[in-house]
C-alpha cells in the first residue's frame, strides 16, 4: 500500500460520525440562501449563514449578474495580469476604494486569496507578522507562505500584543493583522489600541473586514470606520461572500501599496480573474447598501434582541456584540446532538468543534441577517432552550 493510502485509509471520523446521524457537514440544500432553505424538499430555518444583509436573493444584483453573464461571459480564461481583467473589475476597485476611503483596491478570486496573497507579499526574511489568536485561518496560512517572524498575541490581548511588539527590531516592518469581527467569537478588535500601539512602534495595521462591512461603520463600511480610524489603519481586506453576497475578495490601502501588491503577489498574478458576475453581483450590492441603510439599523436591532433572549435564558454568548453568536456548548458531542436535534426540529445552524475552538470551547455558531423575523428567531431559540434542557446544557 502507497504511504499516502495508507495515512488517508486510517481516518474514519467523518465515516463514524456519520453512522451516529451526527455528521455536521457538506449538508445539502436545495434552494437559495434566504432565512428559510430548502433541504431534502423540507423547510428549514437558516442562522447558519454569513449573508447579513440578506442580499443574495436581491433582484437587483440577480439583474445586475445576468447581465454581466449577456456581456461578457461566464469567465476571463485568464489573470488580472495578463488577458483577465476587464473594465468591470477596474469600476468595482474604484468604487471600493470609495466605499472603505482608501486610495486604490485590488480584487483578487476570494478572500483567502487576498490574505495568502497580501501578507507574504508585503514582509520578508527579517520582517515581523503579529496576529491575534483567534485570527482567521487564511491568516494563519499566510503567516507560514512567508518568510517573516511569526509573533502570536493573546486575543484582544493588548498588554500581550505590546510584549510582541517589544520582541520586534525597530528598523523592520512589523505587520500586525487583526479580524474586524472575530468570525466565531463575534468580538470586535480593539482597533483604537491597535492603533495606537502601531504608533508607539512604527507598526502597519491591516484590518481583515471579512465579517466586518455591511455590519459596522456609518455606513456599513467596516471596523476602521466604526472607530473613526480608518487613516490610521494601512491596509483593509475584504470579502465578497458575506454582506455583498458574491465571492472574492479585494485588499485597499494607499496606491503605492496596492501598485506593489498589484505586481508581486503569487495568488492574484496565478489565478484566474473574479468572474464578470460576481464583480456586476458586488457593485449592485454597495449601491443596495448605499440605498437601503435600513437593513443594517434592521440587522442591529436584531442583533440586540436575540443576544437579549439568550442571556436572559441563561445561555453563554460569551463576548459578543455582533450578529455573529457564539452559544457556549462547551462538550463535543453535546454540541453535534444540539446541531442535529435543532435540524430534526427544523434549524439550521454550524457547530464548531476542535481544532476550530479548544476542545472546551465547542460552540454552535447562531448568525443572524437582516431578513429575519423576530418570529423566526424566537422559533429557533425556543427550540434551541427545549432541546438544551433535554441534554442538561441548561439545568
Amino acid at each position: 500500500m502507497r504511504f499516502l493510502h495508507q495515512k488517508t485509509s486510517h481516518y474514519k471520523e467523518p465515516q463514524e460520525a456519520e453512522k451516529k446521524g451526527l455528521y455536521p457537514y457538506f449538508r445539502v440544500i436545495d434552494s437559495e440562501q434566504e432565512t428559510v432553505v430548502s433541504m431534502n424538499g423540507k423547510p428549514v430555518l437558516m442562522f447558519g449563514s454569513n449573508s447579513y444583509l440578506g442580499l443574495t436573493t436581491h433582484p437587483k444584483i440577480k439583474e445586475a449578474s445576468i447581465a454581466a453573464v449577456k456581456k461578457y461571459g461566464t469567465g476571463c480564461a485568464g489573470s488580472r495580469f495578463l488577458n483577465g481583467t476587464l473594465d468591470i473589475h477596474i469600476e468595482l476597485e474604484t468604487r471600493l476604494a470609495e466605499f472603505v476611503r482608501k486610495e486604490a483596491a485590488l480584487v483578487f478570486s476570494t478572500g483567502f486569496q487576498v490574505n495568502i496573497g497580501v501578507i507574504p507579499t508585503v514582509t520578508t526574511r527579517n520582517d515581523y507578522i503579529l496576529i491575534d489568536e483567534l485570527d482567521h485561518a487564511s491568516i494563519i496560512e499566510a503567516t507560514r507562505l512567508s518568510f517573516a517572524r511569526i509573533l502570536k498575541f493573546r486575543h484582544n490581548d493588548m498588554a500581550s500584543l505590546e510584549k510582541m511588539l517589544k520582541q520586534c527590531k525597530p528598523d523592520r516592518i512589523k505587520l500586525i493583522v487583526v479580524d474586524g469581527v472575530f468570525s466565531m467569537d463575534g468580538d470586535i478588535a480593539n482597533l483604537p489600541e491597535i492603533v495606537r500601539l502601531a504608533g508607539i512602534y512604527n507598526a502597519t495595521v491591516m484590518v481583515d473586514d471579512a465579517h466586518s462591512l455591511g455590519v459596522l461603520g456609518p455606513y456599513g463600511d467596516g471596523t476602521a470606520a466604526h472607530f473613526g480610524l480608518t487613516d490610521e489603519v494601512d491596509l483593509i481586506m475584504g470579502t465578497f461572500s458575506k454582506s455583498l453576497a458574491s465571492i472574492g475578495g479585494f485588499i485597499a490601502s494607499d496606491k503605492d501599496t496596492i501598485n506593489f501588491i498589484k505586481h508581486h503577489s503569487r495568488s492574484l498574478i496565478f489565478s484566474a480573474s473574479i468572474t464578470p458576475a460576481s464583480a456586476a453581483s458586488v457593485l449592485a450590492a454597495l449601491e443596495i447598501i448605499k440605498d437601503e441603510p435600513e437593513r443594517i439599523e434592521r440587522l442591529w436591532s436584531l442583533t440586540h434582541y436575540t443576544i437579549d433572549r439568550f442571556k436572559n435564558l441563561g445561555f453563554d454568548v460569551g463576548n459578543t456584540v455582533t450578529p455573529i453568536i457564539p452559544v457556549f456548548v462547551r462538550d463535543t458531542m453535546k454540541t453535534l446532538l444540539l446541531t442535529k436535534m435543532l435540524q430534526d426540529a427544523g434549524i439550521f445552524v454550524n457547530p464548531v468543534l476542535a481544532p476550530a475552538v479548544k476542545k472546551n470551547d465547542t460552540l454552535i455558531r447562531f448568525s443572524l441577517m437582516a431578513t429575519h423575523t423576530k418570529e423566526q428567531i424566537d422559533q429557533a431559540i425556543d427550540a434551541f432552550h427545549r432541546i438544551a434542557k433535554k441534554l442538561a446544557i441548561l439545568p
